[in-house]
């Protein structure tokens, strides 16, 4: 009989002494390792990922670990592993959900086919995905732009962290909820006489016609006073967009593209494009809701990254000639 006690005093011992080193010794993943953990994962089918992926020794010692400690529930998530970590500090993290949050970047101007190739690139599926929630899913700015046809222009332009958790429909709600903030903050609101989807086309078109912030105003100006007269606005941007809708944009514009049918074509067609061409910033929101007053038609680079702004048609040909001496210099 004392031999047999003696057995299980040394066989429980000893699985102790397993347990201890498999849960207390750190593990020193090999690289940066991601691990994707899935909603409705078990204990066992999370061990034997984290397992797999060189995170931890023991399948079994994280089981067990898991029903000795009787903690919080351990939640689904991506999460990054790299420096050494034992089992306790492993479940610790996975009961905080302390998951891996990709960046994505939005620049000012990027329209949402830009949007959707950062998702992509930044590994939270693929960009056509995105795009079909951007091109259809208006439900989430009906109430303030009932006429939209796509979320172009509501997508505000930011810097964001996303989980793979996240569908790409939650993504984009993100992104207009942070415009709904900036629309409160600067009092952009839809009236009759100017309906939201106006004042933020031209925001797009401004946007993408000057990166420089104090030139927004006037060129704000150029744009309003062309539409009071019922001039064509002559938008490069407006070219490049209708291109890829259609899918037709090659990286570059040529003379030949200015004659290019789409509605969304400012040379072949008066007034505003049917919806925004971009996702502008606050100070382009900014610079369509109060323009500068100038009598402005014209405007064109001066090749140092600034505008040249003209009355006449003539004394635009004036500053396009000088434009093209300085590249020509250049």
């Amino acid at each position: 009989m004392r031999t047999f006690f003696g057995f299980v005093l040394v066989a429980a011992l000893a699985f102790a002494g397993w347990l201890a080193w498999a849960v207390l010794t750190p593990v020193q993943p090999q690289a940066q390792t991601f691990v994707m953990l899935h909603p409705g994962y078990s204990t066992r089918r999370i061990a034997t990922e984290l397992k797999s992926s060189g995170v931890i020794r023991s399948e079994q010692a994280f089981v067990l670990w898991r029903y000795i400690s009787h903690r919080r529930s351990l939640k689904a998530g991506e999460y990054l592993f790299e420096q050494p970590a034992n089992i306790i500090d492993v479940q610790k993290r996975l009961r905080r959900g302390d998951v891996y949050f990709h960046i994505v970047v939005v620049p000012e101007g990027f329209t949402m086919f830009d949007i959707a190739h950062a998702i992509e690139a930044g590994g939270l599926g693929p960009a056509q995905d995105f795009l079909k929630v951007a091109q259809t899913d208006t439900t989430l700015i009906s109430d303030i732009a009932p006429n939209a046809t796509s979320l172009e222009g509501f997508l505000f332009p930011d810097t964001y962290q996303f989980s793979r958790m996240m569908t790409m429909e939650e993504m984009a709600a993100a992104m207009v909820k942070r415009f709904r903030a900036v629309m409160q903050q600067i009092g952009l609101a839809s009236t009759p006489a100017e309906p939201l989807e106006l004042t933020v086309t031209m925001a797009s078109i401004i946007e993408k016609e000057t990166s420089v912030q104090d030139e927004r105003p006037l060129v704000a100006s150029v744009y309003y006073n062309r539409l009071e007269k019922k001039i064509a606005l002559d938008a490069d941007p407006s070219v490049i967009y209708a291109e890829l809708l259609a899918g037709k944009y090659t990286g570059t514009l040529h003379h030949d593209d200015m004659r290019f049918e789409s509605p969304y074509n400012t040379y072949t067609h008066v007034g505003l494009p049917p919806g925004p061409i971009g996702n502008p910033g606050r100070s382009s929101l900014e610079a369509a809701m109060h323009p500068a007053q100038s009598d402005y038609y014209y405007f064109v680079a001066d090749a140092q990254g600034h505008h040249r702004f003209a009355h006449t048609l003539e004394e635009h040909d004036k500053n396009v000639a000088a434009y093209r001496r300085a590249m020509r210099g250049q």
